[in-house]
This record gives C-alpha cells, structure tokens and sequence, in this order.
C-alpha cells in the first residue's frame, strides 16, 4: 500500500473514533454536573422569589386595583463564580409580567429608546406625524432589586456550597420596602479516594 493510502485511513479511523452524539434534554430537569451555580439553581430561585412575592399580603394590597409599574435593578453578584445574574432577573419579570399583576420598564434599553427617538423626531427621512415624542414614558413606581452571595467550604476532598439569594421590592416615592425574601440553596460534592 502506498503512504497516501495509509495516510488516507487513518484519517478515516481517526474521524470514525471521533464522532459525538448531540441530543436535546429537559430544560427542566435537575442539572448536577458540578457543584456551582446552574440551571436547576436559576430555576428554583426565580419560582421561589416570584412565589414568595406574588403570595405576599402587601403585593396583594398594591396589585388589587392597580398594576404596577417596576423597575428591576440588576442583581448583585457577591459570590466568587461568574453568575449571569441577567438571566436570573430575566426570569423573575418573566414570571412577574406573566402573572398579569405588573408591568415594567426596561432600563438597559434606555439608550437604544433614546436613539430611536431621537431619529424619529429629528431626522428628514421620517414622517413627523408618526413619530413618537420624547417625554411620553412611564415612570416606574417600584424597584425590585436583590444580591446573590455564597459560602464555599472545603476539606480535603468533600466541598459545600451555600448559594442565598435575597430579593426587595421599594416603593420609589416613599422608600418603604413592600416586600423582601430569601431563598438558599446548598449544594455538597464529595470524591471518592479512588476516583469513583
């Protein structure tokens, strides 16, 4: 055989003994691959916050003839991992939004709003009949905001993490809080000497 022939197989057997196998899963199911913050941690505290908060005596009290209008403040990340708190609050207004008992303004986009409108108002090529004016926004009455903190233990194989989220809600005109909570999660890891 010549060297290209062999070279070629090789390849070939090289490829062949590669190949991966890609399948979706349960966005639902419980993720333990490893012991720091994931999907099922994301998860479980979004439904507990926004439980705890849409059960709250004092939410019932202001959502009873009113929706109102929240601002929410990216959560705070206190603990060591990279944690894309983001899609922790994203989920939460989700769920807030889908109770019918909200409605939000979104602060991270103030700018991209802002040049629309400024396009809008001040450039030729648009109607001034259809533009949006400025000064036509709705104020947020409330401000939900909260921090994400862990403490992580380890001794000699065996690690310990303890995840606390704490959320509030503030009242923007008075500065009261209408409502705080916090939900935790522990997560424990350990090895086996041998490996298993």
């Amino acid at each position: 055989m010549n060297k290209s022939v062999i070279a070629l197989m090789s390849v070939a057997l090289i490829m062949g003994g590669c190949s991966q196998k890609v399948s979706y899963g349960d966005a639902q199911e419980v993720e333990t691959t490893t012991i720091e913050f994931g999907s099922t941690d994301l998860q479980k505290i979004a439904v507990d916050m926004t439980d705890s908060m849409l059960s709250s005596g004092a939410i019932s009290a202001i959502t009873r003839n009113d929706r109102p209008i929240v601002f929410v403040e990216s959560i705070k990340n206190k603990t060591a991992e990279h944690i894309d708190t983001e899609s922790i609050t994203d989920s939460i207004s989700t769920r807030m939004l889908k109770s019918g008992k909200f409605r939000f303004v979104d602060m991270t986009r103030v700018d991209a709003v802002r040049d629309q409108l400024d396009f809008q108002n001040n450039d030729a090529l648009v109607n001034p009949g259809t533009a949006i004016q400025f000064g036509k926004m709705v104020g947020a009455q409330y401000m939900l905001y909260g921090n994400l903190s862990s403490i992580n233990k380890r001794a000699g194989s065996d690690e310990d993490v303890y995840y606390k989220m704490t959320m509030r809600l503030m009242d923007l005109e008075t500065g009261l809080i209408e409502w705080a909570d916090e939900t935790e999660i522990r997560k424990k890891h350990s090895k086996s000497v041998l490996g298993w």
